[in-house]
């Protein structure tokens, strides 16, 4: 009698283990819900950081510092190329435009000082007959304020140049910048807990 109480209460322990063991093997296969977004996570980041890799702020802002467009080029902006050109184009065109006006004031002026104060005509006949009706007073002073126009039509130049790297280089980072439904941007009335005080917040969600 004990022998078949004994063996009866073997068999329902070795059930019983045999079923917490099945149960835990069950649990433990399953994915925990909270390790989803976390995975999810892992997956967006690695995509943003293959874009960033792909659109390297660096190298657009050096091609664009060699040879103007070529970062617009590069981050295919293709829109932005008329600008860039036709921005560095005029205040070019403007430059030589002033230097060659200035060279010409300059050398107006010398053959004129000369005639007044030397008595010298030396190459009158090679002045722009433009500027044979201006006094001495006059050519020095037009030829001074073509000098400071070279100055700022060569900042106007360098600046252009420089905002063409810039754009180049916001371009790329922008490439990896979120603009998913995740984010979202609204207004609401109502007591604001950060402020600790009742108005209209604005409020920007990222989920």
């Amino acid at each position: 009698m004990y022998t078949v109480m004994i063996l009866v209460w073997m068999t329902s322990f070795a059930n019983t283990a045999y079923s917490q063991n099945k149960k835990d093997s069950s649990m433990s296969k399953e994915i925990p819900v909270s390790k989803l977004p976390a995975v999810a996570d892992t997956l967006d980041s690695k995509k943003a950081d293959s874009v960033i890799n792909k659109h390297s702020p660096h190298t657009a802002a050096v091609r664009s510092a060699i040879l103007p467009g070529l970062g617009q080029i590069y981050n295919k902006k293709y829109w932005k190329l008329p600008l860039v050109y036709g921005g560095l184009g005029i205040s070019g065109y403007v430059f030589f435009d002033n230097i060659k006006t200035y060279k010409d004031l300059r050398f107006a002026y010398k053959v004129i000082y000369n005639i007044n104060h030397k008595h010298d005509s030396t190459g009158y006949d090679m002045i722009n007959p433009l500027y044979t009706r201006l006094s001495e007073s006059s050519l020095r002073s037009s030829r001074d304020e073509f000098r400071r126009n070279v100055d700022y039509s060569v900042l106007v130049f360098v600046i252009l140049w420089s905002l063409n790297i810039v754009d180049a280089s916001v371009d790329a980072n922008l490439k990896a910048f979120d603009v998913s439904p995740d984010l979202g941007l609204h207004l609401k009335a109502g007591y604001s807990e950060m402020a600790n005080t009742n108005g209209v917040s604005l409020i920007l969600t990222f989920k």
